[in-house]
Parts: structure tokens; sequence; C-alpha cells
């Protein structure tokens, strides 16, 4: 007979299999889908889960995982290389989103706990969602998936020093924390002892475990050492989910960190499901019937409140309208620690039972318009930014709307400030425009022509010069964007000669529409390059390496069709060729006939009819070595013959009385190191 929680949990997964499988028809998250199969399953819904509460049991174990991941994918030297805009606009849009909740839940009568409380379950977003969709549109690397990142990585650091200060909130004196400031004190305690032993301890586990090539000992070391410092900060007074992010800390600037999210990823995802689905069957489908309109105010109050604070934050940073207004449309739903963050404010009494459904209600429906929200940002980032006007920003903007006949570099990226640096190399008069207002100052401060400018914008484009370029080089890694500055940029000059970069093939035939004149596909040329490179590998003579890898860019396959006669061989296909030769490699033994000798001394192509191909002498390799080259003990000849002429040959190379056959003088050709 099955126990109880295994048909729950058996359910449970059959439900949320059918429920997110139909949500990714609907191209609905499947976080959206987790959610309402809680709410089918649940107490308020169908009633056909028995045990609520070990359910939830097993989703702590989701939450738990869930923040040790996240804090293995942090990296402190990325964190530094985004300081900016995750510090200044993280920062603006969770503490406007906090004080403006906050002051609205002051007017109306709420003590000043609770209200700052509900401003912070409110001001985080969902950073699974929000990244999936960024991901499946190819606009990570866009400017509003950057600032996007940034922004929610911002809160997920954050939303550990809210879990802190939740009792200070609550004014909670329990048994265990012994009050707020005695658990700040107990959690610094325990975060100090962490620091120290991360350092040491932890490198020297992973390291010990690592070694023994167990892949089970390895999982369960990972999942020992996060469970163990979850245990070790509950135990002080704080959260499970403190811990765990902690315990990621401690992993993530270690070699095996990647290991260890490969691992886990897993696990975590099974886990979480069941904590979605937990905070699913805690939504009240009464509660939205009996209080439609509050429900709906709230709802068109947290999307506009969400997406109005994180469009300041994003023009705070100095990037156009456009951006802040994609930014802001991606960032206004409500994110999934906001439920982590809520839960924990419940035994505190900073969200009373309405308060609390309110929450959840809300939460759920703006995750849900997130997909087609983030679609109309993307639409709306399309569109030129009128408040960038003509992108003047710099004193030298004068002199370089003089220019005529240069090179007109869209974004200085790695490809821009490749593509800088050949101009400057070869003479070319070029001129830069970045959105990024750092980058300009720091560059500017250097000499470098670089101007502040939107280029989807045609009037910047017209100031930089574009009517009077030669030509232009767009590397931004937005895809709307740049599709929308080639068409302006061909508009304002049909002659202009435009190479645009871009990270899909699929945006090949959308480019090429607008005048792009040549289009370098990242996901494209690294392919053929890989097929460049393997080519050489198997040492195919360079003519046909670089007819077949042009045959590729021209889109001419047929010339790589495998039956035409004229396939050349490849290294591995000699020995069909030649099956009367044996290419062998010998090792000369100190004291052998044939040391100090050089190889015209040894006359071995006279004697033998032996062609030496390589010599090979401690790590250097020499290969077709001359006459003059004289062989000392230890060095290892690759030599091509017959093998009745191989056999007269061998005794040249091993000391007298040796072995008849020694297999350790002979073998193989070791392989070339750099």
């Amino acid at each position: 007979m099955l126990p109880p929680l295994m048909t729950d949990i058996v359910i449970l997964f059959a439900l949320g299999m059918a429920v997110v499988y139909l949500c990714q028809r609907l191209k609905v998250p499947s976080i959206v889908g987790f959610l309402v199969t809680g709410v089918l399953a649940g107490p308020h819904g169908l009633a056909i889960i028995a045990h609520v509460h070990e359910v939830e049991v097993l989703a702590e174990i989701g939450v738990v995982l869930l923040l040790f991941t996240i804090g293995l994918e942090f990296s402190f030297g990325e964190l530094l290389r985004i300081r900016r805009p995750m510090l200044l606009g993280g920062s603006l849009q969770v503490f406007l989103v906090m004080g403006g909740v906050a002051g609205l839940s002051l007017a109306l009568g709420r003590d000043w706990g609770p209200s700052i409380f509900l401003g912070c379950v409110l001001s985080l977003s969902s950073t699974a969602i929000v990244l999936k969709l960024f991901q499946e549109g190819a606009a990570i690397d866009s400017p509003q998936g950057r600032t996007s990142l940034a922004i929610l990585i911002y809160q997920d650091i954050i939303v550990v020093a809210m879990l802190l200060v939740t009792p200070l909130l609550g004014g909670a004196v329990g048994p265990e924390t012994g009050g707020g400031w005695q658990s700040m004190a107990k959690g610094g305690a325990v975060i100090l002892i962490l620091g120290l032993t991360a350092r040491w301890g932890a490198p020297w586990l992973l390291r010990q475990v690592a070694d023994t090539r167990s892949r089970e000992l390895f999982i369960v070391t990972i999942v020992v050492m996060c469970l163990a410092v979850a245990w070790l900060t509950s135990w002080a007074g704080l959260s499970l989910a403190l811990g765990a992010f902690l315990a990621g800390l401690i992993i993530s600037d270690s070699p095996y960190s990647h290991q260890a999210i490969g691992n886990i990823l897993p696990l975590r995802d099974l886990f979480t499901s069941l904590f979605f689905v937990s905070i699913g069957m805690l939504l009240d489908l009464n509660f939205l019937v009996a209080n439609p309109m509050v429900v709906v105010l709230g709802l068109i109050g947290v999307l506009a409140l969400k997406s109005l604070t994180a469009g300041m934050a994003t023009r705070a940073l100095h990037l156009p309208l456009r951006v802040a207004i994609a930014t802001g449309l991606s960032l206004a739903q409500v994110g999934e620690f906001s439920f982590i963050l809520a839960q924990s404010g419940v035994p505190f009494g900073l969200l009373d039972p309405w308060t609390y459904q309110l929450v959840l209600v809300v939460s759920v429906l703006t995750m849900g318009l997130t997909p087609p929200m983030m679609a109309l940002g993307q639409r709306m980032a399309a569109r030129p930014s009128p408040a960038f006007g003509s992108g003047r920003g710099a004193s030298a903007n004068d002199q370089n709307h003089a220019l005529s006949g240069h090179v007109l570099v869209v974004g200085y990226g790695l490809g821009g400030r490749n593509v800088a640096r050949a101009a400057r190399l070869t003479g070319l008069d070029y001129l830069i425009l970045e959105m990024n207002p750092f980058t300009v100052r720091d560059e500017q401060a250097k000499g470098e022509p670089i101007v502040f400018g939107d280029a989807v914008n045609p009037a910047v484009l017209e100031h930089a010069g574009a009517a009077q370029a030669r030509a232009m080089v767009v590397t931004v890694p937005d895809p709307v964007a740049t599709r929308r500055i080639v068409a302006n940029a061909k508009a304002l000059n049909p002659g202009l000669a435009v190479i645009a970069r871009t990270r899909y093939q699929a945006e090949l035939p959308a480019l090429k529409s607008l005048g792009a004149d040549e289009v370098v596909s990242e996901e494209f040329e690294s392919a053929v390059e890989i097929f460049s490179r393997l080519l050489k590998h198997l040492l195919l003579p360079e003519t046909e390496v670089e007819r077949l890898t042009a045959a590729l860019r021209a889109g001419d396959y047929e010339q790589l069709r495998l039956d035409q006669p004229s396939r050349p061989a490849a290294i591995c296909d000699l020995r069909q060729m030649l099956p009367e030769l044996e290419i062998v490699t010998l090792r000369l033994e100190p004291g052998a006939p044939a040391t100090g000798r050089s190889l015209a001394e040894l006359e071995l192509r006279k004697r033998h009819g032996i062609s030496v191909v390589a010599i090979r002498r401690g790590e250097a390799i020499e290969g077709n070595p001359p006459a003059q080259a004289r062989l000392q003990p230890g060095d290892w000849v690759v030599m091509m013959a017959r093998p009745e002429n191989l056999a007269a040959a061998r005794g040249l190379f091993r000391a007298p009385g040796g072995p008849v056959s020694d297999p350790s003088a002979e073998g193989p050709s070791p392989a070339p190191r750099p």
C-alpha cells in the first residue's frame, strides 16, 4: 500500500505535467502552470490533496536549493563589471517601490513595520520568468536585457537582507531568536565564521572529493554543505534560505562551482516546482470572486508603480527612453522571492490573512501578464527615442559633424573596439556612437572619437554624419535595434556600405532585406571557424581549407558533398591510400648506435628507404628535420617506410644488449604540445 504522501506527490506531478504542457502550448511560463496546479489541487480548489503541510515541507527544500543555486551563480568579478547599473538602478527601483507602497499603506492606517514589509514584498520581480523570456527572444544582451539582469541581481541579493530584517520589522521576540538585535548578532557571527572557513575549508574538502572522481560522492558532499550551512544559520535564528545562499557563495569562487550547479539543477527544478505548487494551494479563489474591484485596482497599481520605477531607474543610468520603457514593462511583475518573503512575514504578523491573499492573487496575475507586457516592451524598444534628440553630449560633437567619408561605428563593445582599432591602424577616419555614458566619458578622456547617442534615432545618425559617411559597422547586440539602425541609415544614405553584426543566422534575411550589404552572424562564423580548424587539424592543404570555407560562406554546400570524386583525403585516409607504408615512432636509447650522429651520417633514406618525418626532443618538435640534425638520447623519431625496411633500422635506436622488442621505445607518435 502506497503511503498517503506518495499518492499526493504522484497526483501533483501528474496534474502539473498536464497543466504545464498546456501552458507551454499557450506560451505561458511554467511557473504560472505550477501555480495553477496548486490552485486546482489545493484546499480552495478541487481539494484532492490531503497532506498540504507535508507538501509545504518538501517545498522548503525547493526554496533552499533555489537560493543555493543563485549563490553558486554569483561571481564577484561579474558583479563588479555591472556594479553601476546594479547598485544605482537596482537600489533606485527597489527603494522607490518600497517608498511608494509604504507611503500608501501608511496613509491607509497601517503601522510602519507592516507598511515597509509590504513594500519589500512588492518591490521584487521574477528573475526566472524575465530571464527565460529574454533568452527565448535572443534579447538577453540587449540594453534592456542587460539592465534588467543588473536590477534582478540586486533584488536577489537584497532579498537576503529583507529576510534578515523581517523579525525586526515585526518587533518579534521568540524563544530561539531572543530579539531582533540578538538575531542580527548571531547572524553576523555565523557569517564571519563561514567567511573565515570558506577560504580554506571548502576548497580543500571539494578538492579531496573531486580527486576520488566519484560523481555520487560529489553530489552528496554538495548537498550536505548546502543543508549544513542552512541548518547553521537556522540554528542562529536566521532563515534556511539565507544559509543556502551563503553556502552557494562559499562554493561559487571554487573551480568546482560549475559541476555543482550541473548536479543540483535537476533537484532544484524538481523541488522548486513543488514550492510554486504549494503557493498555488494557498490561493483562495473565493477571495478573487468576493473582491474583484480590489484585485483589479491592486493589479493596475502594482503594474503601474513597478513599470514606472524600473523605467525611472533605467533613465537614471542615462539610457534611452525606449530602453527605459522596455525595462519597466519587463520588471512589472511580482517575483517568486516575494512568496518566500511574504511567508516569512506571516508568523510575525506583518501580513494579515486578507492582505496576504491579496498579495498572492495580484502576484499570480502579474506573472501571467509578463509575456505580453515584455512583448509590448520589445516593440516599444524598436522605436526611436525622441528624448535623445540629436545625441549631443560632448563638446567634440561639432567637429565630428564635419566628418566626411568616415566609418561610422555603432556600439563600442568588444566588436566595436576591434573595428575602431583596425580603422585607427589603417589611418581611416571614424566616429563611434555609444549609448553607455560612462564608456563615452572614459573614452573621450583618452581622445577616442566617440559621442553619446542612440543610433536608432535618425536624428542621431544624421548628426553623426551618416549621410556623408563611407561605411557603417553595427555591432550592437540588440537585434531589434540593429534592424532599425540599418533601415534608418540606408534611408539617410542609400549608397552607404553597411556591415551589421548579429548573433543568430535567422536574423540575416531581415537585415539583408533592410539594405545591409554584409551581415556577420556570430552563430554561423563560429561554426565556419570550427570547421576550418578541423580541416587544418586533419592536415588538409590550406588551399582546400580556404576553398571549402569560402563555399560555406557563399552558400555553395554542394561542394561539400562526400560523393564527389575530387574530395581531398585527410591524414586519416593515408593508410588506405598507402597500405604498403608504415608510420612508427622510435625512442633513441642511451648508448644506441645512432646516438650523436646526424641523419646524413645515418643515411637512413639511402640505405633503408626510411623518411624521417619529425623529431621530438623534450617539449620541442621539429618537423621535416634537416640532414644535419643530430640525434640525442631520449629523442622520439617519427619515420615512414616499408615494414621490412623499418625492421632493419630498429637496431640503430636500441642500446647494445637491449631486448629485441621494447614496447616502451616504440609506438605511435606522441601528440604535439603547444
